[in-house]
């Protein structure tokens, strides 16, 4: 087995001697992997991604929600949306293709809504409510009292 491209799981290692003791293998075991000199069998190649896995997935994680909470997200969404408008207008459900760029507040409020252990419900509560004033309404430069319920989503993208 040829030696993993940078950013595979040698620049994401423990300590060589750390690794060796997880793995039941001598140091020098790992530090011959780590040069290209040879490859960890199957099971110890497993326990090797799973453990790169559990230190670099949580960061991964992380970094996505800071992003997200700072910048917002793209938002692709087909669904059936209701509404609620002002008389002399329809208030048939429609579906709905949707491409809109959410904003900073609307991710901080899904993962607070995801932490406190929200119903998908509720958090399609927040999707329609962050659609509503930045999509249906431009930011509050039209629609004034309209109101929009998400009501069936056929599918949805996150571009974070």
């Amino acid at each position: 087995m040829p030696a993993p491209a940078r950013g595979g799981w040698k620049d994401r290692c423990p300590s060589t001697r750390k690794l060796a003791q997880d793995l039941g293998v001598s140091q020098r075991t790992v530090q011959r992997w780590l040069k290209g000199q040879g490859a960890p069998k199957p099971a110890a190649a497993k326990a090797i991604e799973q453990k790169v896995r559990a230190g670099w997935q949580p960061r991964v994680k992380q970094r996505v929600r800071r992003d997200a909470e700072n910048n917002g997200f793209m938002l692709h969404i087909q669904a059936t949306f209701g509404y609620s408008a002002a008389g002399g207008s329809t208030d048939d459900p429609r579906e709905r293709m949707i491409t809109q760029k959410m904003p900073d507040a609307v991710a901080q409020r899904l993962y607070e809504a995801r932490d406190a252990g929200a119903s998908q419900a509720e958090q399609e509560r927040i999707l329609a409510e962050g659609l509503r004033e930045h999509y249906f309404k431009d930011n509050g430069h039209r629609a004034r009292g309209l109101d929009v319920e998400l009501n069936d989503v056929a599918w949805m993208d996150v571009e974070l």
